[in-house]
């Protein structure tokens, strides 16, 4: 069966039958929470998720609880639509429907994440344990970002302060298996007469991973620490919150370097190690953000400003001195205006930046440099009857110093049209275009030398020009008491895609040489899912996401963009044991599988890319709430990974292009092998 005929098997399929569940495990029969009662803060304050044109998924506190990984994009890369660009266990970058880097805006807690999230094997620099629910945004359709928010926007959020009189810490604790990852959080929060807080401290170790090829992987082992706190007042006026944040990563890095005649992976130190092991990264992020709100009667206006500073350290050939020290600088501050007027929703606001790049070693990838950044918008919206309208334009102007102004104008407009809406059954439709920008980063604009974490030399092309794409989304939702269903689909042209390639030109004999060009482009693909509950404790959930990337006018070498996700079907069976038992309380186990079809869309010209073969995982999970005195006491979660200890590399890991196993004639590490994780959650109320 080839590709096409699949596309077209599961679209059909999607349109009678596709689903979404939006519950928590502890909810029950159909008391689960609908599209109609959820509400989503990430676009212009509270809106209910059914009136969303655009496709936005929610993931809340109980599902992330549940899950496990090494880090927060290992949890939300498993929802449709969503991949991850991984270097070993401890980095993960997001990708939403094949777009990355600096096309992903991750907001956290109202701020957006700047940490040099241009190079390949630059993460996430977020306390995983410190979010409580997670936004995923589709599409240019978000006009509060701007530049950096094409592909769409990732919005973490901290649990929101308690209510006057309450107290409550928590301890959070897990194991894996696999690589020996060992993690704790602790946290204690209160609210006494309207002053409140929040403190938090969480730490990470891991060695490295293991899988049936390569046996232990050098380089792969981690250690982070976090910290927070959170001073604030609450009033009927609004609230003002004071929260520093402080995170700390070392993780070291494969380069995959093996024996020329056995093939195996070469390490200079006793495997199975926790302590650092060059080359490693060191990165410090430091971010502190006053939020403002004051309620205006049926609207409210916030003010946001924060600072942020990230460093970066990658060392080689000495745990002294770094060969690549990065500094950034980065100050935000952000203002909305949200107001009900009449039947009219009307939100404004305008968001600057101010960034400032350092280099403090002797080698220097990219060029120091400052950039300013400012943008203002507009939205409304309006129901009338069965159907919600909404639309908004943005202006945005980035000047680089040295390399110009890059400014970029971006729209909205759709709408949502309620075919059923009754007590047990609602179906509704939606159509949203958007005209979405992205200015180049630094790093495609100027980087040249090694860059030491992605094992290449990168040229860069002052040349570039912005990103500007057209994206046309069409869903249908159906919920239901035995069925609830989603389908997106999307086409996205691209003018101007920036991406690195490979090129014949010897730089360095010790690395490949790498740049940077542009050109016109279409992703166009679909997300499905269905949940088939026949009675109210089993579920059985289908999902499947597709996208396809190509580059206009190009041979058939250069004509698929390069790092695409391969075709992915997930499935999970979910049987519900108990829920309102004396000791154990919401239990469930599962079993569930991942299947990622080929992908023989690649971009091989200069040898950038190779095929990748398909591959199935498969995945048992278990839970309960535990319960002594009527009270909850713990929460406790039990998940096996790669059941069959399967040997696989994903299309999206940067390890699959390290050095040729000789032996096997295998290229490349491949990713994680067999991981049960172990994990309790224990509340603690005053």
């Amino acid at each position: 069966m080839n590709r096409k005929t699949i596309f077209l098997s599961l679209l059909c399929y999607g349109a009678t039958m596709t689903a979404q569940n939006a519950s928590d495990s502890s909810d029950v029969f159909y008391k689960h929470l609908k599209l109609n009662e959820l509400t989503v803060t990430g676009v212009t304050g509270q809106t209910k998720l059914r009136d969303m044109p655009a496709p936005v998924t929610l993931i809340r506190s109980k599902e992330l609880r549940a899950s496990v990984g090494t880090n927060i994009i290992d949890v939300v890369s498993h929802q449709p639509g969503m991949a991850q660009l991984t270097t070993g266990s401890g980095i993960s970058k997001p990708i939403i429907r094949g777009l990355g880097y600096n096309r992903v805006l991750v907001v956290n807690d109202g701020v957006r994440q700047e940490g040099q999230q241009w190079g390949d094997e630059h993460g996430l620099e977020v306390d995983d344990q410190a979010v409580s629910s997670v936004e995923i945004l589709k599409g240019p359709a978000s006009l509060m970002y701007g530049s950096d928010a094409m592909a769409g926007v990732l919005i973490l959020h901290s649990a929101p302060t308690l209510s006057e009189g309450h107290m409550r810490g928590s301890v959070t604790s897990g194991y894996q298996t696999n690589n020996g990852m060992f993690d704790y959080s602790l946290n204690f929060a209160g609210n006494q007469q309207g002053y409140v807080w929040n403190v938090r401290y969480s730490e990470k170790l891991a060695h490295e991973y293991k899988n049936p090829v390569d046996g232990y992987v050098p380089g792969t082992q981690l250690h982070d620490r976090a910290a927070s706190l959170l001073l604030g007042i609450n009033r009927e006026w609004g609230h003002s919150h004071l929260k520093w944040d402080v995170f700390h990563l070392t993780p070291s890095m494969a380069e995959g370097e093996r024996d020329p005649l056995t093939g195996e992976l070469e390490h200079e130190y006793n495997l199975k190690t926790y302590h650092k092991a060059l080359p490693f990264q060191q990165v410090k992020h430091y971010k502190a953000t006053w939020d403002n709100a004051l309620n205006l009667g049926k609207g409210e206006l916030k003010t946001i400003i924060a600072y942020q500073q990230n460093k970066r350290q990658e060392f080689e050939d000495s745990s002294v001195d770094p060969e690549l020290y990065f500094r950034l600088h980065t100050l935000t501050g952000d203002v909305r205006w949200v107001q009900n007027i009449d039947d009219y929703k009307v939100a404004a606001g305008v968001a600057t930046m101010y960034q400032k790049s350092e280099n403090l070693a002797e080698e220097a990838l990219i060029p120091a440099y400052h950039l300013f950044d400012i943008g203002g918008y507009g939205t409304v919206q309006k129901t009338i009857g069965q159907w919600t309208m909404s639309g908004g334009l943005r202006a945005d102007n980035r000047h680089i110093h040295d390399y110009g102004n890059f400014s970029g104008f971006t729209g909205s407009i759709g709408s949502v049209y309620r075919v059923i809406e009754t007590a047990d059954r609602s179906l509704n439709l939606r159509l949203n275009m958007a005209r979405g920008f992205r200015a180049p980063n630094m790093s495609e604009l100027g980087s040249d030398g090694v860059h030491e974490g992605t094992i290449r030399y990168e040229v860069g092309n002052k040349d570039l020009k912005s990103e500007y794409s057209w994206q046309g989304d069409l869903g249908i939702d159906y919920e239901g008491q035995m069925v609830s269903a989603q389908l997106s689909l999307f086409v996205n042209r691209i003018e101007n895609y920036i991406f690195a390639h490979r090129i014949p030109l010897v730089m360095d004999p010790a690395y490949n040489t790498y740049s940077y060009t542009q050109g016109d482009a279409v992703l166009k693909g679909f997300e499905t899912r269905v949940d088939f509950h026949p009675i109210h404790r089993i579920h059985f959930a289908n999902s499947f996401s597709y996208v396809d990337g190509r580059q206009l006018h190009q041979p058939k070498s250069s004509r698929y963009l390069p790092m695409m996700p391969a075709p992915r079907w997930t499935s999970e069976l979910k049987y519900e044991i108990t829920h309102y038992e004396h000791h154990f309380t919401n239990s469930y186990v599962a079993v569930g599988m991942d299947c990622f079809l080929e992908q023989n869309h690649f971009y091989e010209a200069d040898d950038t890319e190779t095929r990748t073969p398909s591959y199935t995982l498969f995945n048992i999970s278990a839970g309960t709430d535990l319960k002594l005195g009527g009270k909850k006491v713990a929460e406790l979660y039990l998940t096996a990974q790669n059941l069959f200890n399967r040997a696989y590399q994903n299309h999206l890991s940067r390890l699959k292009y390290t050095d040729v196993n000789v032996v096997t004639g295998h290229q490349g590490i491949y990713n994680m092998g067999r991981n049960i994780t172990f994990k309790v959650v224990v509340p603690i109320f005053m």
